[in-house]
């Protein structure tokens, strides 16, 4: 066999190798923390309704303005700068469920998706301790293909406005 056919047919080979290889790198996990203390929280706007079936039974929904800028986590590249929460809440003395929306936006004004499913439980004396976990639900630009999932934990006081939260977030891209 001529030399040059068996560089050929190695160089081959190794291609053969790295393609499937490329596609594995894309959908790597990556994992961050992302720590919003109240003083980086405002709620922007909530509406709270009794429902009357019995007493401290409330739906309400909400609207969160997080910002993230001192230090702020990296995303694909790209540094975090805000992200908008919006939920509903089924509250009986602040313990229940909740549906949460977020957009989270990078400094480039690309974004993603999260929806979670949230169990709140009253501290007393309007205070909550809330965990959730979901998915991420989509993503522009360069987080278009985004995946994966979201696990968060925080405190609350909706009544006085105070929240803090910490999101810890697993994501691959899909192809």
């Amino acid at each position: 066999m001529d030399p040059r056919s068996i560089l050929h047919i190695a160089a081959l080979a190794v291609i053969g190798v790295a393609l499937p290889l490329g596609s594995a790198v894309a959908q790597q996990k990556q994992q961050i923390t992302i720590k919003t203390p109240a003083a980086n929280t405002k709620y922007t706007q909530q509406q709270t309704i009794d429902v009357g079936d019995m007493p401290g039974h409330q739906v309400r929904i909400y609207e969160i303005h997080r910002t993230y800028s001192s230090n702020p986590p990296m995303i694909n590249g790209m540094q975090l700068k805000e992200s908008w929460s919006r939920g509903v809440t089924d509250y009986i003395e602040g313990n229940g469920p909740n549906t949460t929306y977020s957009i989270y936006i990078m400094d480039n004004g690309d974004t993603f998706f999260t929806r979670t499913s949230l169990v709140a439980q009253s501290l007393g004396g309007g205070k909550i301790t809330t965990s959730a976990a979901g998915t991420i639900t989509g993503g522009t630009g360069k987080l278009a293909g985004i995946v994966g999932i979201i696990r968060t934990n925080g405190t609350a006081d909706p009544k006085a406005g105070v929240n803090d939260n910490q999101a810890d977030i697993e994501y691959w891209f899909q192809k």
